[in-house]
C-alpha cells in the first residue's frame, strides 16, 4: 500500500513540473468552449394536442366486411399524410421558409429537415383508444415553430374534412359494386341449385331427413310391421282355435241363458288376456278351465243356468259368430300386413341399393345450399348497409361522423426548450480541466521525473548510493511562493469566470447571437 501511494505521490510531482502549460491549456479549451456553446443557437418547441376521430363512415358501414385497424394503424397513417412531400411543401410555402431556397436539391433539403424534426405522438393502444395526438416541432426561430405547427394542424383538419366529405359516395360506390357482383353470384348458385335438383328428384331428403335417417327410419318400420303382423297372426289362430270349440247352435235344454252370456263373457276376457300373454300364463290356464266346465255342464253354484226341460229348443250361438266376424277382421289385417311388408322391404331394398348414390347427391346438394345460403346472406347484408349509407347522406351524417377537436393550440414559445447551457457548460469545464490534466501527464510519459530514490532505484533496478538534496536560498522560496499563489490565482480566476459565465449565460448567449446575426449580415 505504501508502495501505491509513494508512487501516486511521485506521478503527481512530476506532473507539477508542467503546472504552467496544462493551466493554460485547460482556460484556452474553458474559453473557446464557452464561446461555442454560447454561440449555439436557441431551440425552441411548439407543440398543438388535438383529438380526432378516425373512424368515418366508411368503418360502421363495412363492418365485417374488411380487416379493422387500430389505433397504431390510425397514428402511421395520420403521420403519413402529416409528413407526406406534398403536405410538407405546402408547410414551406406559407410559413415563407421557401425565402432561403436555391434550388431544387436545397427545397428537397429542407422538407427533409423538417420532416426529422416534426413529431406525432399519441392514439393510445387497441384496448385504450383515446384518438388525442400531439404535433409538435423544433426550430431555432419562436415564431416560425409556432406557424409550422399551425399549418401542420389546418393541414390535418382540411385533409381530415376532405376525406370525410368523400367517404359516404366511395361507401356507397363500394357497396354498388359489391351488391353488383353478389347478385351475379346469387343468380348463378340459383340456377345450379335448380337444375341440381331437378336432374335428381327422388333422391334428395324430404321432410324425414337424410339417407340414413330414412333408412333408418324404414327399417323401423318394418320392424314394426313384422311384429304386428306377428301378433295379428298369432290372433287369428287363436280365434281359428277358439272357432272349432265352438258350436254355431246353442241348445237351450243343455245351457240357460245366464250359461250363454256368461261363456260369452269369458270367451272375451280370454281374449284380451290372450293379446297380453302367452298360453301358459296362469290367468290364460285358469279362464280356459272355467270355460271347459262351463262348456261341459259343471255350472257349480251358478243361479242363472236355468234347465228349461224342452229339448227341442235350439238357436245361433252368440259367441260364435262374434268369434267368425272377429275371424274375417283378423285375416284381412294380416293380409293388409303383409301387402305393407312386401312394399316396405322393397322400399328398405331399394334404399340400400342406393347407397352409392344418394349420399352423393345428398352431399353435393348440402354444398350447393351452403354456398347459395352464404351468398344470399352476404347479398342481404350488403343491401342493407347501402340502404344506411343512404338514409346517413340524406340525413347529412356524413360530416358529423368525425370529431376533430384542438385540445390545446399551438402557442408562440417565450422561453427557449434548449440547448441546456447550464449542463454544456460545466461539461465544457470538466473537459478543460481534464485536458490541462492529461497534457500535463503526457508531458511527464514523454519526459519523465524522479522525486525520491526509492522511485529511481525501482524504475532502473540498480542500487542508488546516495543522493544530493537541492539547496534553495530565501529568495528561491520567494519566487516559489509567488509562483505557487500566481497559479492558484489563475486557477480561482479560472472557476471565478466559470461562475460569472453560469450567472450571465443568458446574456452571453443574447451577445453571441448579435455578434453571428451582425457577421452574417456584414457577409
Amino acid at each position: 500500500m505504501q508502495e501505491i501511494i509513494t508512487q501516486i505521490y511521485g506521478y503527481l510531482y512530476s506532473m507539477w513540473r508542467f503546472r504552467w502549460s496544462a493551466l493554460l491549456i485547460s482556460w484556452v479549451v474553458a474559453l473557446a468552449g464557452w464561446l461555442v456553446v454560447f454561440s449555439l443557437p436557441n431551440q425552441y418547441e411548439a407543440n398543438a394536442v388535438v383529438h380526432i376521430d378516425t373512424e368515418s363512415i366508411m368503418k360502421p358501414l363495412l363492418e365485417g366486411l374488411a380487416v379493422e385497424t387500430d389505433a397504431g394503424d390510425d397514428l402511421q397513417i395520420i403521420s403519413r399524410v402529416l409528413l407526406s412531400r406534398e403536405t410538407l411543401d405546402s408547410v414551406i410555402r406559407e410559413t415563407d421558409l421557401d425565402l432561403q431556397v436555391r434550388d431544387a436539391k436545397t427545397r428537397g433539403n429542407l422538407i427533409e429537415s423538417l420532416a426529422s424534426t416534426i413529431e406525432i405522438k399519441g392514439g393510445g393502444d387497441r384496448r385504450n383508444k383515446n384518438n388525442i395526438y400531439e404535433i409538435s416541432y423544433t426550430g431555432t426561430s419562436a415564431e416560425r415553430v409556432y406557424q409550422v405547427v399551425s399549418e401542420l394542424v389546418n393541414e390535418l383538419i382540411e385533409n381530415t374534412l376532405s376525406s370525410s366529405r368523400t367517404d359516404t359516395v366511395m361507401a356507397q360506390e363500394f357497396l354498388d359494386k359489391q351488391i353488383k357482383e353478389f347478385e351475379q353470384r346469387l343468380t348463378v348458385a340459383e340456377e345450379d341449385l335448380a337444375e341440381f335438383k331437378r336432374k335428381n328428384v327422388g333422391f334428395m331428403p324430404d321432410e324425414k331427413g337424410g339417407y340414413y335417417q330414412r333408412l333408418q327410419a324404414e327399417s323401423q318400420e318394418l320392424d314394426n310391421t313384422r311384429s304386428s303382423l306377428k301378433l295379428a297372426q298369432r290372433r287369428f289362430k287363436e280365434l281359428n282355435k277358439q272357432l272349432k270349440g265352438e258350436s254355431p247352435l246353442i241348445d237351450n235344454s243343455s245351457f240357460g241363458a245366464g250359461s250363454a252370456i256368461k261363456l260369452r263373457k269369458y270367451r272375451e276376457e280370454l281374449e284380451s288376456l290372450l293379446s297380453q300373454y302367452t298360453e301358459q300364463h296362469p290367468d290364460v290356464l285358469a279362464l280356459r278351465a272355467k270355460i271347459a266346465d262351463l262348456r261341459d255342464g259343471n255350472i257349480g253354484d251358478d243361479t242363472d243356468v236355468v234347465p228349461t226341460g224342452s229339448s227341442d229348443s235350439v238357436e245361433f250361438n252368440p259367441v260364435y259368430q262374434e268369434l267368425k266376424v272377429e275371424l274375417n277382421k283378423a285375416g284381412v289385417e294380416i293380409e293388409t300386413l303383409k301387402i305393407e311388408l312386401e312394399e316396405q322391404m322393397a322400399s328398405v331394398e331399394k334404399l340400400k341399393e342406393s347407397i352409392d348414390f344418394i349420399p352423393a347427391v345428398e352431399a353435393q346438394l348440402a354444398k350447393l345450399n351452403r354456398g347459395y345460403e352464404v351468398t344470399r346472406s352476404r347479398y342481404l347484408d350488403l343491401v342493407e348497409r347501402r340502404e344506411s349509407a343512404h338514409l346517413a347522406q340524406m340525413a347529412g351524417q356524413s360530416g358529423s361522423d368525425v370529431s376533430f377537436r384542438i385540445i390545446e393550440p399551438p402557442i408562440v414559445p417565450a422561453q427557449p426548450t434548449g440547448p441546456n447551457r447550464f449542463l454544456y457548460l460545466v461539461g465544457v469545464l470538466f473537459v478543460a480541466l481534464a485536458t490541462g490534466v492529461g497534457w500535463s501527464l503526457l508531458r511527464y510519459l514523454l519526459r519523465p521525473t524522479y522525486q525520491s530514490m526509492q522511485q529511481l532505484r525501482s524504475d532502473i533496478g540498480l542500487p542508488i548510493l546516495g543522493a544530493v538534496s537541492l539547496y534553495l536560498t530565501p529568495e528561491h522560496i520567494k519566487n516559489r511562493r509567488i509562483q505557487l499563489v500566481t497559479f492558484v490565482l489563475a486557477a480561482i480566476m479560472l472557476f471565478g469566470l466559470f461562475g460569472g459565465v453560469l450567472i450571465y449565460k443568458d446574456k452571453g448567449t443574447a451577445v453571441a447571437e448579435a455578434i453571428i446575426a451582425w457577421s452574417s449580415v456584414r457577409l
